[in-house]
């Protein structure tokens, strides 16, 4: 009786390993995988992680604000001869109301990476909402022509707030999601902050229509500012309401190792000497800075490059934008997804950027054959292409640099992103005014052309994947030790096979 005893407990256990607990339908918290706390050596374990159902909620959130944002940056350059009219301000003003964003990120990106770092995502999602919600009121009070110190006051704010929501996916998509869909839903996020660009380029054009009467344009422009206040104030309730600092249980190994590193360890100065005396990284940095520098120059140059071709087509430059931003979209999904099944991070940002390239070519040479639907057809595919690249650079580097902060090298990509813009807007606006679109453009194909031999020289060491096969090596390991001592239990130290003795 004692032995059926023991050969019961025994099997239990085995149970427990094969199966793990199961859990019953909870509320929204509830687990959707849960892989168990297997026993190790004397009375040691393989730390639980658990996947929670919450998760899609809290990177979903995430997009609908950094969607808020992005919509705030492009509204005012996709109708910047409108906006150059009321206001009564040179064109270099208005793209300053766009290149504000690139400036402002660069002083506050060490502060605010250090605030991730120390404070965690919740109160970072917070800041971020409180000054987007803000800057996005201040432009309501701006719709008067005497008042483009208020709009740009607004859209100051709403810069800082960017600072607050550009590292974050990442950094995100660690804390909450397992090994095998970290980039997939870093994608995501990112998503949101295309979706917005993608809005930014199509609503504003159709709100505000160029016409003549001051009165009648205030109002529009109103509208507009009205519009993207309400969206704010309704996410950012929201994010007050549901968004969550991390799960109770780590979702994949690596987290596993990071909550259990001490606080000491992770010196913020340390970290980033570290990454840059990462050679690898370095080459990143500068190659991604390369190519979201020219999207943001495209991006907010894109009214002067359409009208300058096209003359009155404001409206299809909006929607041409549309069709930049959109194919992004599909093309960051699609390169998230492609990656956690094959983990070929080099490859994919090596092939994507010279995509890129041969994108912005072609679009440089067929903008001015005066055939609108050729530039919908080219734009899409340098949009497919160039904004894909957006999350498989935030992936590839975290990558290249863990154990360090996702929000860390982020903050150091898109740190780089926000200097080559500027510096590419100013040059390329400057160009353009100068010698016309057909230069500009030429200028930046020399800069993607760059950017791609800078990717083919990195070399790719993958440390989270190593991190997550470690640890998925150790748990191997410990089964076996376990299902050992158990079938010595069963066999009484026998010579019975282990199968034998759980019959018995």
């Amino acid at each position: 009786m004692e032995e059926n005893t023991t050969v019961s407990k025994d099997r239990s256990a085995l149970d427990a390993i094969g199966n793990g607990p199961h859990l019953g339908a909870g509320g929204p918290d509830s687990a959707e995988q849960l892989k168990c706390s297997i026993p190790i050596g004397n009375g040691g374990s393989v730390d639980t992680t658990r996947l929670y159902k919450k998760r899609w909620m809290i990177v979903f959130l995430f997009s609908a604000y950094s969607l808020s944002n992005a919509y705030q940056w492009i509204q005012y350059g996709i109708i910047s001869n409108i906006l150059i009219k009321f206001y009564n301000v040179d064109a270099f003003a208005i793209d300053w109301l766009s290149m504000i964003y690139m400036l402002g990120y660069i002083p506050f990106i060490f502060p605010v990476t250090w605030l991730l770092d120390k404070k965690g995502l919740r109160v970072t999602a917070l800041l971020a909402n409180v000054l987007n919600c803000g800057g996005a009121w201040f432009k309501v009070a701006s719709a008067n022509p005497n008042l483009f110190w208020v709009t740009m006051l607004g859209q100051a704010a709403s810069s800082l707030s960017q600072v607050f929501i550009l590292g974050m996916p990442s950094r995100l998509a660690s804390v909450w999601f397992g090994a095998d869909q970290v980039s997939t839903a870093c994608s995501i996020g990112v998503f949101g902050n295309q979706m917005g660009i993608a809005i930014g380029f199509l609503l504003p054009p159709i709100l505000v229509p160029n016409v003549d009467d001051m009165d009648e344009l205030a109002y529009y422009i109103r509208i507009m500012f009205y519009t993207s206040a309400g969206v704010a104030t309704l996410i950012f309730i929201l994010v007050v309401i549901v968004f969550q600092e991390k799960p109770e249980l780590p979702p994949s190994q690596s987290q596993v190792q990071a909550r259990s590193t001490p606080p000491e360890e992770n010196s913020y100065m340390s970290s980033i000497l570290r990454l840059l005396r990462n050679k690898s990284f370095m080459l990143l940095m500068v190659s991604y800075g390369l190519n979201v520098g020219c999207f943001y120059s495209i991006s907010t140059l894109l009214n002067r490059m359409i009208i300058d071709q096209y003359p009155g087509e404001e409206v299809n430059a909006g929607r041409i934008g549309l069709t930049i931003v959109v194919a992004g979209m599909a093309g960051s999904l699609i390169c998230g997804i492609w990656l956690d099944k094959t983990k070929t991070y080099k490859q994919t940002a090596l092939a994507v950027y010279v995509l890129s390239l041969i994108g912005m070519v072609i679009y440089t040479f067929t903008l001015n054959l005066g055939y609108l639907w050729v530039v919908f057809v080219t734009a899409g595919t340098l949009g497919f292409f160039m904004t894909g690249y957006l999350p498989l650079g935030f992936e590839f580097a975290v990558e290249l640099t863990y154990p360090e902060s996702e929000g860390t090298s982020s903050g150091l990509l898109n740190c780089s992103a926000q200097i080559f813009g500027i510096i590419f807007t100013i040059s390329q606006g400057k160009i353009i005014d100068r010698w016309g679109t057909f230069a500009g453009n030429i200028f930046l194909c020399i800069f993607l052309l760059i950017g791609s031999i800078l990717t083919g020289l990195i070399k790719s060491d993958l440390r989270r994947q190593k991190a997550n096969l470690q640890q998925a090596e150790v748990r191997t390991v410990s089964v076996t030790y376990r299902l050992c001592d158990i079938g010595k239990g069963l066999r009484g130290h026998s010579d019975r096979p282990l199968a034998t003795a759980i019959l018995t």
